[in-house]
């Protein structure tokens, strides 16, 4: 039955009218991974001469057991961002006489294919023939493979089902994404532990007792076992549907959203896409990661430290979220743009719906920004100011932009080598978001009236926030000169 489902797939894939397409995609990213499995092979024979390097006064030993934990945790972190869920079409197979065990456990199996699984082989093992079976034998070497393995399949399993869980509640990736990185903050910034050591506690054993290394096959195991029985529970779309159904709040629920009537049904729907799927959540997840960008610039004497320069970080840091996800207005609609054209929504309840959604997230990055008064009550300032210059000028403009975006795109695909929905309007949108602010600021800051020029950023901002109804107007009207042009370039796929 394996290789009937085998046969199906291939049958798919070379009957599929973009078969041409994805043959090059899918040799451009083979060559790709081939390139980089060979770094890594080269990066695991000299493995040995890093760890010297790096850790001089260490047991070598001591030092590579000490970095698999590391390894482990980052990999896990990489898998929820960019390995993709094994897929089969299970609905035909449903109705005739095949055995739910054997559609889920060829899902389950064919998810080890992944080229995820290779990296710790390639990385380690080089390693662990070249120093450990030579100063410890072949079975000390064994066990560290056979639990280098088990933990490869542990973190294969545990990625696929957090994304599976994901996909019905989108808060368990944020908050599986979150440990992961505290996990990181606890160790390398605040030093609360260390997990070189925790590492060590477990694989330094290993040399005197390789009967441990049935632990993280155990642990892989179990894992295998969960993500089995998660799918064939849910493999009969009814029980998808009763399950969502009893598990979902809708989106006038939001506390939040209460109050905005239509509006908060539509940002609380979109709320729901961005967690659920993998590009827009990329999107919200990289925004998190660019609230540390100030500390490539605060302190710094020098132009690196200059207000200049405060200006753009903060416009970054509190706008990253309108700049990432904008600039795919309205892209991520484009499955279901036709339906809007046809629906009974206000286009003018859709744009406030974005504006809204724009305002709540940069609200939410600017409270993150705040620590940064560390740097002085100025630089904090200068983030409020340009706050409100985004959520007031940048959001105009990325919704102007959009009427203009006609690039379908796939919101199940990752945003890792994916350049879906891209076209020339994303580089002609950068330049007016990131330089607009300096044609006010940059003149009167040469001239030594700063103060004056963060002014009217201010002034502008709010303007334009007061003005909102005026300016959606105006883009509605764009809109209705150009819906069907992007609805026909949402339908080539």
């Amino acid at each position: 039955m394996i290789s009937t489902f085998i046969s199906h797939e291939l049958k798919a894939f070379w009957r599929s009218k973009n078969t041409g397409k994805s043959i090059a995609i899918r040799v451009v990213m083979g060559l790709l991974i081939l390139y980089l499995l060979i770094n890594v092979l080269l990066l695991g024979f000299f493995l040995d001469k890093l760890l010297e390097q790096l850790f001089p006064k260490a047991d070598l030993l001591v030092s590579f057991c000490g970095v698999i934990l590391i390894y482990f945790i980052a990999d896990l972190f990489m898998r929820l961002q960019l390995q993709d869920l094994p897929t089969l079409r299970v609905q035909p197979y449903l109705q005739l006489p095949i055995k739910r065990n054997t559609v889920v456990g060829y899902l389950a199996f064919t998810s080890l294919l992944s080229v995820f699984n290779l990296w710790p082989f390639i990385l380690f093992v080089p390693f662990v023939l070249k120093i450990i079976a030579a100063d410890s034998g072949a079975l000390v070497a064994f066990a560290f493979i056979i639990s280098i393995a088990g933990l490869a399949v542990f973190n294969n399993y545990l990625a696929l089902y957090i994304k599976r869980k994901a996909n019905l509640n989108g808060w368990i990736y944020l908050i599986a994404a979150g440990i992961i990185i505290l996990l990181g903050l606890g160790d390398f910034l605040w030093h609360f532990y260390s997990i070189r050591n925790i590492s060590y506690l477990f694989f330094g054993q290993l040399v005197n007792h390789a009967a441990l290394a049935l632990l993280p096959v155990a642990l892989g195991a179990m894992m295998f076992y969960l993500n089995f029985f998660y799918l064939k529970q849910n493999l009969y779309l009814e029980e998808l549907g009763s399950h969502k159904a009893s598990s979902y709040k809708s989106s006038t629920e939001y506390p939040l959203l209460n109050r905005f009537g239509n509006i908060g049904d539509l940002v609380g729907n979109e709320i729901k896409l961005i967690l659920r799927n993998k590009r827009s959540r990329s999107a919200l997840i990289m925004g998190l990661f660019f609230m540390l960008y100030g500390l490539m610039f605060y302190g710094k004497p020098g132009p690196a430290g200059a207000e200049g320069f405060k200006v753009f970080v903060g416009m970054f840091m509190t706008g990253i979220f309108i700049i990432q996800y904008g600039q795919f207005m309205f892209a991520w609609q484009s499955s279901h743009f036709d339906g809007l054209l046809v629906s009974k929504i206000s286009f003018t309840d859709f744009l406030k719906g974005k504006y809204l959604l724009f305002t709540i997230v940069s609200t939410f990055y600017f409270v993150l920004t705040i620590p940064y008064v560390y740097y002085g009550w100025r630089t904090l300032m200068i983030h409020f100011i340009m706050y409100l210059w985004n959520i007031g000028i940048n959001t105009t403009l990325v919704l102007f932009f959009a009427n203009r975006n006609y690039k379908r795109m796939d919101l199940s695909k990752g945003a890792a080598f994916n350049w879906e929905g891209m076209s020339g309007n994303q580089w002609i949108l950068s330049f007016p978001l990131l330089i607009a602010p300096y044609v006010i600021y940059g003149p009167l800051a040469l001239l030594h009236h700063g103060d004056i020029g963060l002014a009217l950023l201010a002034v502008t901002g709010i303007a334009f926030i007061f003005t909102r109804n005026f300016w959606i107007k105006k883009l509605e009207a764009d809109y209705y000169t150009k819906r069907y042009t992007i609805a026909e370039g949402f339908r080539n796929k």
